[in-house]
């Protein structure tokens, strides 16, 4: 295998184990937020046992995130050199944005929410737990921005010749605000809101499976589905919104999306199929005119197809691939509104906790998001291919020019070894802080029982 596959491998590799983490710890930093401000409005000591709870798997997943998260940023130098020259000017902006107004900001009141229960009057332990969430989502504003500017480039231009050539920023709020740069952070926040949400749904429906802790099952997952069934709605919406996008600055990718090779009028949206690349059109079921509808708000607009929009082979991505992934999202997406309309729904005419089926899918309703999250951020870089910066730098182009395919294949060797590692650790404490449970103590602040408030 060459040393460019090696390298793409190596890096999906890492990046793929670090995105389980992220979304999980910024969807359980708005759950911590939601549970600690239903405590201190309303009292009830369930919610004060919920928020600590749910606060030490939160500060797990958070150091295995940056424990994770940390290789990526030296393959940008030892794989991808020329890649980081070229972009260091932009890249270089945004995550030392990230680093001033996300991380130090999440870090500095981490400490506060872990260990200032008994320390800090209450509203100042609540004002850091919404410091260390708004942190967290600083820190996905500016990596998916960086991220954005690779699809859409903006507010730059191109200095340097040969290997010297560069993009420098021109405009700095042209670079944050790029054509898919919102479209794209609203769409990353919903599932990383989703994957918290489950998480919470998931392990309370278990307790209420297993008959434990039934109070604060009860509490938390009604707390869990009212966020999951928001944010799963919210996903829809900004899924929609996030493809229109798509269509008007990246067609070949939205082509790639629905295995369109022909641009048409009436253009078919497919539920599921595959594609024949030799043939280049779809084996399925679409609905037809549908597409368009959803892109235009018009059966009769033409959608352009990938023929037109890369009508060079070697400029086209992976289609295959591409599609697949994309309709796994969409089909995993639909899932989540369903599973969380249902569980709402039942909990609303208060026969949830009886019906047993239901609470196994709802503790399997936590694989859905992380499921859903590495098909979608697949098929967008997939899509994006064969461009590392799209219409400007080819992936081929930015490797570096020293490294060797053995190498590459060692290290990636080794950081299999070291992620499983990881994972399973992280999986070993996660399932101990599961089957430990909420602590009694935490019933108040003080750690004495009380009875809770009505």
């Amino acid at each position: 295998m060459d040393v460019l596959s090696l390298s793409r491998i190596q890096f999906a590799f890492t990046i793929a184990v670090h995105y389980l983490f992220p979304p999980l710890s910024i969807g359980l930093g708005v759950m911590l937020v939601c549970m600690e401000g239903l405590w201190l409005k309303t009292g009830r000591p369930v919610f004060h046992q919920m928020a600590r709870f749910w606060t030490r798997v939160f500060a797990l997943t958070f150091a295995i995130g940056v424990a994770t998260g940390i290789v990526m940023e030296f393959e940008f130098g030892t794989n991808w050199a020329t890649y980081s020259r070229y972009v260091g000017d932009v890249f270089g902006s945004a995550l030392a944005a990230e680093g001033i107004f996300a991380f130090f900001l999440e870090s500095g009141f981490l400490a506060v929410l872990l260990f200032g229960w008994d320390k800090v009057g209450r509203k100042l332990h609540f004002f850091s737990t919404c410091m260390v969430c708004l942190g967290a989502h600083f820190s996905a504003i500016w990596i998916v921005v960086a991220n954005s500017w690779m699809q859409t480039p903006a507010g730059y231009h191109i200095v340097g010749e040969g290997l010297r050539v560069r993009a420098e920023i021109t405009d700095f709020w042209a670079m944050v605000f790029n054509p898919s740069a919102m479209d794209r952070l609203f769409h990353t926040l919903c599932g990383a809101w989703q994957a918290g949400a489950f998480l919470v749904v998931s392990v309370s429906a278990y307790y209420l499976l297993r008959s434990r802790h039934q109070d604060f099952a009860r509490s938390s997952l009604r707390v869990g589905l009212v966020v999951g069934l928001a944010a799963s709605l919210l996903q829809l919406v900004s899924g929609h919104e996030s493809a229109v996008g798509v269509a008007k600055n990246q067609p070949a990718k939205l082509a790639a999306f629905e295995g369109h090779y022909e641009t048409m009028s009436n253009a078919p949206l497919y539920l599921f199929g595959w594609v024949d690349t030799q043939e280049e059109k779809v084996h399925g079921i679409a609905l037809p005119g549908l597409l368009s509808y959803l892109v235009h708000g018009d059966t009769r607009q033409t959608v352009e197809g990938l023929r037109e929009a890369a009508p060079k082979p070697e400029d086209r991505p992976p289609v295959q691939s591409v599609f697949q992934l994309y309709h796994l999202m969409v089909a995993v997406g639909f899932g989540m509104i369903l599973i969380a309309s249902l569980g709402f729904l039942y909990f609303w005419r208060g026969s949830l906790f009886e019906k047993k089926w239901m609470l196994c899918l709802l503790v399997l309703s936590v694989l859905g998001p992380q499921i859903a999250n590495q098909a979608g951020w697949f098929s967008a870089e997939l899509g994006r291919q064969p461009w590392i910066v799209y219409k400007l730098l080819r992936t081929s182009q930015g490797l570096s020019e020293v490294v060797k395919a053995n190498t590459v294949l060692s290290s990636l060797i080794l950081f299999g070894l070291v992620y499983l590692l990881l994972f399973a650790v992280f999986l070993y404490l996660l399932n101990d802080k599961i089957q430990h449970g909420p602590d009694t103590a935490d019933l108040t602040p003080s750690g004495k029982l009380a009875l809770p408030l009505r």
